[in-house]
């Protein structure tokens, strides 16, 4: 019997680990190459892996709230295992394999909603609870009641408890197939601590309001990472915007001629492919905003990819899949991935390998763009674009004053790294190609 091991990927810049989230399969079943068998959850993301054989599954690695190292072995594959007869073989793609639900603790409460996994991150980032002030227990503390001895829960919130000093199996859990939630960790922490009054503390005060006239959202998910990320970048990158006028006309003519024999190929051709185009060929010839920040290290490092992230909106947040290799691509080829791209992300699919690593970030609003924005960087790169909404402007030409096609461009840069005149130049870069479009096309 050849039997082949699967191990956890590499699935993110600085992933060490990963949360067993939900099983699509279980020994036994049928699995063709690409099949989705796990989705795994990390502090950047949760996404779904697939088979990378065609075989019987002959044994899985680790049970549902299970944390598992990069490099462990988390499926067997048969290789030479016998095809099944029919397609009711295998098991669901799009429904995991349900936890064992935990024991329930005496005169438990009514359970809420689950928050539910989020399929996307942007950066490289770890959650944390900054500014919560819960005090200090002083003398006897209440007893925490045994639950559970195999608590399910997030990194996050595995992480939040011990800096809380909660024991999860102690924790009663609100979450759907009974994961703990990080209020779940919060309550018990406020219950533990309610005795004392809390020291004084240079964190936010906590805002008060009446009952039944606010509501209280939990910052979680994907919202939480974007709230760490946004404010790790302020409060890291030294940040400076750059503005500058774009004159477009000649690029809208040109985007009207392609866009017909693009629709045969089958390419909905856009305005974002030029615009991904000209930024990868400034990026050659200002490599310094090619770079990303080692701040741990106090490192530059410059990449020698180019690998331009575009912001997405999402349902349930801002994501930034990543275009590979962009100077590689042409102008066709970046359209096509910045449509599958897209289409993921619509549907909450994008895959791991599309998140992360980005070099560069471009963002815009569409047809909602305004006129001037202040981009905030991508941490740890040193740049990013803002592209707002093209607007019928009077330009003047030679001695003529005419109506064309203008954006207002706007370019953030990390003032530790770029300077001035640099971060300035490549705006200009960019500026001149996107007034030029057929410099894209000729290539320079």
């Amino acid at each position: 019997m050849a039997n082949f091991e699967f191990k956890l990927p590499d699935i993110g810049e600085g992933v060490a680990e990963g949360e067993i989230v939900g099983w699509l399969v279980k020994p036994g079943d049928w699995v063709n190459e690409g099949q989705d068998m796990v989705e795994v959850m990390t502090d950047k993301a949760t996404v779904t892996i697939g088979a990378p054989k065609t075989g019987r599954v002959a044994q899985v690695n680790g049970a549902v709230g299970d944390t598992m190292p990069v490099g462990s072995v988390l499926v067997i594959i048969d290789l030479d295992g016998p095809a099944p007869e029919s397609r009711g073989d295998s098991a669901p793609k799009s429904v995991p394999v349900a936890a064992p639900a935990p024991k329930a603790a005496p005169a438990a409460k009514p359970k809420t909603a689950d928050e539910g996994p989020v399929a996307s991150a942007v950066g490289d980032i770890r959650t944390s609870l900054p500014g919560l002030n819960l005090g200090t227990a002083a003398g006897p503390q209440p007893a925490q009641v045994h639950v559970n001895d195999r608590p399910l829960a997030a990194p996050a919130t595995r992480k939040l408890a011990r800096e809380l000093g909660v024991d999860l199996k102690r924790v009663e859990a609100t979450g759907k197939s009974g994961r703990i939630l990080r209020d779940d960790v919060e309550r018990v922490s406020a219950r533990v601590t309610e005795p004392a009054a809390a020291p004084p503390s240079s964190a936010a005060p906590a805002i008060k309001i009446a009952a039944g006239e606010d509501e209280r959202i939990p910052v979680r998910g994907l919202r939480k990472r974007i709230f760490d990320n946004m404010a790790r970048s302020k409060h890291t990158a030294a940040h400076f915007t750059f503005v500058d006028e774009c004159d477009v006309t000649s690029l809208q003519e040109l985007r009207e001629r392609l866009a017909p024999r693009a629709k045969e190929s089958g390419v909905t051709l856009t305005y974002l492919p030029f615009i991904v185009k000209a930024a990868a060929m400034a990026l050659k010839k200002y490599p310094a905003l090619n770079a990303l920040i080692d701040d741990a290290a106090q490192e530059i490092i410059m990449r020698k990819r180019h690998d331009i992230g575009v912001a997405m909106a999402t349902e349930a947040g801002l994501i930034v899949p990543v275009l590979r290799d962009v100077d590689r691509l042409s102008l066709l080829d970046i359209a096509n991935e910045i449509s599958r791209l897209a289409e993921a992300a619509r549907a909450g699919k994008t895959a791991a390998a599309d998140l992360g690593g980005s070099t560069f970030t471009i963002t815009s609003l569409g047809k909602l763009g305004g006129l001037v924005a202040t981009p905030v960087i991508n941490y740890p790169e040193v740049a990013i674009l803002f592209v707002p909404e093209m607007k019928k402007r009077p330009v003047v030409r030679g001695d003529q004053i005419v109506i064309g096609q203008v954006m207002l461009l706007s370019l953030s840069f990390d003032h530790r790294v770029i300077d001035g005149d640099v971060g300035a130049r490549f705006a200009k870069e960019i500026i001149a190609l996107l007034e030029e479009p057929d410099r894209l096309i000729l290539g320079g």
